[in-house]
């Protein structure tokens, strides 16, 4: 049987609308099967049918834009994890932001957003929602709350955070904005991909949406693109079932959505041990004279260290540093790791390693970056679940080749 919503996490993670996703299956299946079909036989002549009121939820699959079965059981068991009602399971996390913009905001609306996004949502909401759709967007450092409220206008029509942010690990209070945001009647959106629902469920302190990249923590394994956007709002459900089915065609195919259900079986086991190897990196390079900074929520050295214990329930597995040495030395130190693979993305079970001035970051301007603490000798961290002896020991070649012993 499925488990009560009440049940913990994990069981959850495993076992939520597994076996209404299995009905009509008799052989005994464990794990639900991939549906690949792109369309559906049905018994008979639809009358008086909107594409709109089709209930994949209730089994009514007409072709796969629509409505997955695979892809509605990764939906259902998002919304129970991240605390929702209704989940939209699109293309890419890239995907998961333009969606939300576009269903809360118009032409001549303004947003509110964190001045610190993944480089991927800065250039979306600057050379998209800027400069091609006409809204504006009013960029803050929202680490102090009062910068946001100060921000805020009656032409205001979302608030976007991210937290802990891309790269540099800031934090925002969640709960504050999110009563700010109610005052003004505005929805919060909060990207949550760096902490996973594992270690930060932004619903539950007061965010209207929340959003993922599958790709990232939710699948694991490196092997899948997605996004995912999770709500528990009955209007934001309307305008992302019509811009997920009709206007943009925006859904996850179903076997990325296979692979996210799959990777979500073990997120938290694999969460706690990312962090728990993240945890002991950081205090690690906290330590090392060639290290000048160590960006990491878990450190008590961090500026916002007790927003993180508050509103997390863990400090997550991604850290960032700033090497003491030139462009050059920075570049010899990653190129020479073995157990760290010089790699863009996050969140798989293998650890990686990159530098943002030059990879995720690289299409910002330099004085934009440096401004905001992205140096050329900056680097970004994803911890992952190997013995922590060897990635210690990989660190220490590193340092050794990049600096000398």
């Amino acid at each position: 049987m499925d488990p009560a919503e009440d049940s913990g996490f994990s069981t959850r993670s495993i076992h939520a609308d597994e076996r209404e996703a299995r009905e009509g299956v008799n052989v005994g299946d464990v794990v639900s099967p991939i549906h690949l079909s792109s369309t559906y036989e049905l018994d008979e002549v639809p009358t008086d049918t909107s594409l709109m009121d089709l209930d994949p939820g209730a089994g009514d699959f007409l072709y796969t834009r629509l409505g997955n079965p695979t892809r509605q059981l990764l939906e259902e068991r998002m919304a129970s994890l991240a605390g929702g009602t209704d989940g939209f399971a699109v293309s890419s996390g890239t995907a998961a932001v333009l969606t939300t913009v576009l269903a809360t905001a118009r032409p001549g609306d303004e947003i509110v957003a964190f001045d610190d996004l993944y480089g991927g949502s800065l250039k979306l909401l600057s050379a998209l929602a800027e400069e091609r759709l006409g809204m504006s967007v009013n960029f803050v450092d929202a680490r102090e709350t009062d910068n946001v409220a100060a921000a805020m206008s009656e032409q205001t029509a979302l608030v976007l955070m991210e937290t802990p942010t891309n790269p540099l690990m800031h934090l925002c209070d969640i709960e504050a904005i999110a009563e700010l945001a109610t005052e003004w009647g505005v929805p919060l959106a909060v990207d949550n991909t760096f902490a996973s629902p594992v270690q930060q469920r932004p619903l539950e302190l007061g965010a209207d949406i929340v959003i993922h990249s599958t790709t990232k923590y939710l699948n694991g394994h490196s092997d899948g693109l997605g996004g995912v956007v999770v709500t528990d709002d009955p209007a934001i459900t309307e305008e992302m079932r019509f811009l997920q089915r009709i206007a943009l065609g925006n859904v996850m195919p179903p076997f990325d959505a296979y692979l996210v259900l799959r990777g979500i079986k073990t997120l938290e086991s694999r969460v706690q041990r990312q962090a728990s190897n993240a945890a002991a990196l950081a205090a690690y390079l906290d330590d090392h004279d060639r290290v000048t900074s160590v960006y990491y929520p878990g450190l008590e050295s961090h500026p916002q260290h007790e927003l993180a214990a508050r509103q997390m329930s863990g400090f997550g597995a991604m850290l960032s540093f700033e090497l003491d040495g030139t462009p050059k030395q920075a570049r010899t130190f990653l190129e020479s790791l073995e157990v760290f693979a010089l790699a863009v993305s996050l969140g798989g079970v293998e650890s990686l390693i990159e530098l943002p001035a030059n990879m995720t970051h690289e299409s910002i301007d330099p004085a934009i970056r440096r401004e905001r603490g992205i140096s050329d000798t900056f680097v970004r961290v994803s911890v992952g679940i190997e013995d922590l002896d060897d990635l210690l020991a990989d660190f220490d070649r590193g340092f050794t080749t990049a600096f000398g012993g």
